[in-house]
């Protein structure tokens, strides 16, 4: 794989989209991946158990979902692999909002501002250092309307976020039924 790439890795849940991204740097012992759920209970524990141990054991591994430019000055990684933007944009989202259910959508505006900002800052370094940063996303937008405002801003901001990366990404695959579709 070329150095210095962006590519965004998107699909619906269980796609596959996790498991494309782990086998596009499956050839390299050299990746930082950037795991950016919180554990909050047993289901996302048996998420976070599963994604640990199909990944290669020789991989450093970093938790976390702020400040991640930062983040790749500690490692000498070629290759990052980030999973998940839509993770770290719900964490972004609720830590940057008091209470989603009452915003205004000036609010709404200015917290979208301020992830695309962290995305930026994140992409800026990884050209600068020179390393590969795969992304792994949800695509949030082809099902219903959500029924609660909550709902409605967390696809509106995952949608945007998503734009956002995909057209600073040198590729971008959808995944569907475990089969990839390079889109850019």
């Amino acid at each position: 794989m070329d150095k210095n790439k962006i590519i965004l890795v998107t699909g619906g849940a269980r796609s596959g989209k996790s498991t494309f991204a782990e086998n596009l740097l499956k050839h390299s012992d050299d990746v930082l991946y950037i795991a950016t759920s919180i554990i909050t209970d047993e289901e996302m524990e048996d998420r976070v158990k599963k994604h640990r141990s199909r990944r290669n054991s020789n991989w450093n591994t970093y938790e976390g979902y702020f400040d991640l430019d930062n983040v790749l000055e500690k490692y000498s990684n070629k290759y990052i692999l980030l999973d998940c933007v839509t993770i770290m944009t719900t964490n972004l989202m609720f830590s940057l909002g008091n209470n989603l259910e009452e915003v205004s959508m000036e609010e709404i505006d200015k917290i979208i501002v301020k992830i695309k900002r962290e995305f930026d800052k994140l992409i800026k370094k990884a050209r600068e250092t020179n390393k590969t940063l795969v992304m792994v996303t949800n695509e949030v937008g082809l099902g219903v309307v959500p029924a609660y405002k909550v709902g409605r801003i967390f696809r509106d901001v995952a949608g945007f976020v998503n734009q956002y990366i995909g057209n600073l990404s040198d590729e971008v695959y959808l995944i569907c039924c475990g089969q990839s579709l390079k889109i850019k």
